[in-house]
């Protein structure tokens, strides 16, 4: 079984136990950067089961464990990837994994439970839904663009973002705000949005939706060059790319209040 596989078997098998034991309303187990970024104990539940399939000798980068063991292989885990979401019984969460070999992600998977969408891409070997190839938009001039976005925990960080969004709103078709960097960016990949941009994403966010996205044909990165990272992540089809990247940087979205 290859890396994608075994990926594929445990994102789903994460998924079946997450839809077996959310009854009601799951129960906030703690917050992390402010008190509207929360944990669920499911979340944790769910990265113990991944950890616990993961070969041995492997390491691997979790969300709500961090980064544990060393060596060639890592596995970037987000046990729940849109934990509000998760917590309120809105549609879009999911759970997220990819491997790294040699510090290049080469599989990713993003189990979008609720809608039954297991997203799937191997380096070289495309980006899949199910048995359909997926190909992001191509040709949209920023006018006429869908763009999804996301907003951090922190007050001071969401006013600036509230100024980005201000200025991009009316040079856009429109703006979605779904609550998961992952399904975002598998929503590039399948030509469901345009182009994504959010700051404050994290290596698990971005690790498979990121794969999933440029398999897809999408470039992802961050500002002036920069890799995709938690200052940054803009997702669009080449072209769209440059323009919203180009919109935003005056703004200098990176900064805080």
């Amino acid at each position: 079984m290859n890396y994608l596989e075994q990926a594929e078997e445990i994102a789903r098998e994460a998924g079946e136990m997450l839809l077996a034991k959310r009854a009601g309303r799951p129960v906030v187990a703690d917050t992390k950067s402010s008190p509207t970024d929360v944990v669920t104990e499911l979340d944790r539940a769910s990265e113990e089961l991944i950890r616990s399939r993961i070969p041995a000798g492997h390491a691997v980068l979790g969300e709500e464990e961090g980064a544990t063991g060393s060596g060639s292989v890592r596995w970037i885990v987000d046990p729940i990837d849109g934990t509000v979401n998760f917590l309120y019984g809105l549609p879009d969460w999911a759970v997220s994994i990819a491997v790294e070999v040699d510090g290049q992600i080469v599989a990713g998977v993003v189990n979008n439970v609720p809608r039954g969408e297991v997203f799937t891409a191997s380096l070289g070997g495309g980006a899949w839904l199910g048995g359909e190839r997926l190909r992001c938009t191509t040709g949209v001039p920023l006018e006429q663009a869908l763009v999804a976005t996301g907003f951090g925990y922190s007050a001071a960080r969401r006013a600036v973002q509230a100024e980005v969004v201000a200025h991009v709103l009316p040079r856009v078709r429109d703006i979605r705000r779904g609550g998961s960097c992952a399904v975002d960016l598998c929503s590039v990949a399948a030509g469901r949005v345009d182009a994504y941009y959010e700051r404050g994403t994290n290596a698990w966010d971005h690790a498979a939706g990121g794969l999933i996205a440029r398999e897809a044909g999408a470039l992802v990165g961050g500002m002036h060059g920069r890799p995709v990272g938690p200052e940054m992540a803009i997702c669009a089809a080449p072209g769209l790319f440059e323009a919203l990247h180009d919109l935003i940087a005056p703004l200098d979205p990176e900064r805080d209040a």
